[in-house]
């Protein structure tokens, strides 16, 4: 998606979020903290990724009953005992996103499902045992789609079991070759969340 397209979606979000006046009285804003393990599912640039491991911090902010947008920061980390830059090194992707989400509630029940789409602004860094940085391919554009369950322990705790999905591919140049990496992945996510 360009810059421009998504800014401008953003835009219209937002408008949207002034005009609906008539939303119950329950908190419009979450914040969200979950981690838990990640599989590589398309590796290009880099091969035998072992599992990985990451975590994700958003705030939410609900404009309609069961739509809202979510912003935040996130980390997910692959190792390998062998790549191009080295043996036993990490492979580490961290960046922003900023999405949309849709929550609906399962019957009476204090369970809803979520549907999220969104943007990212991530980057790849590889770094050796040692943890000195060897590569750095600056952040760009990828996407993430997610899903899961939201169980009400109360009125403001939650919590949020569920999966998503990350694409990223950034081109670099490494020893004076040109490289592309991309490190598709599925991670289970169970996550806490307070609404204020």
């Amino acid at each position: 998606m360009k810059p421009q397209a998504f800014i401008i979606a953003i835009a219209l979000l937002l408008l949207g979020s002034t005009i609906s006046v008539a939303q119950e009285q329950e908190g419009r804003f979450a914040l969200e903290l979950s981690g838990g393990p990640s599989w590589a599912v398309n590796q290009e640039g880099v091969s035998n990724l072992n599992t990985g491991a990451g975590f994700e911090g958003i705030l939410h902010y609900r404009f309609l009953p069961h739509t809202g947008i979510y912003a935040g920061w996130g980390w997910n980390r692959f190792s390998t005992e062998a790549s191009f830059a080295g043996n036993d090194t990490d492979f580490e992707e961290t960046g922003y996103v900023l999405g949309l989400q849709f929550k609906h509630p399962i019957g009476m029940s204090p369970l809803a499902y979520y549907l999220r789409a969104g943007g990212l602004y991530n980057h790849y860094e590889i770094e050796s045992e040692a943890g000195e940085i060897i590569v750095d391919t600056g952040h760009g554009l990828g996407w993430q789609l997610a899903g899961g369950l939201d169980i009400a322990i109360n009125d403001s705790w939650h919590l949020t079991p569920g999966f998503k999905f990350n694409a990223l591919n950034r081109d670099f140049t490494s020893s004076g070759t040109d490289r592309s990496l991309r490190i598709n992945y599925l991670s289970a996510r169970i996550g806490i969340l307070k609404k204020f």
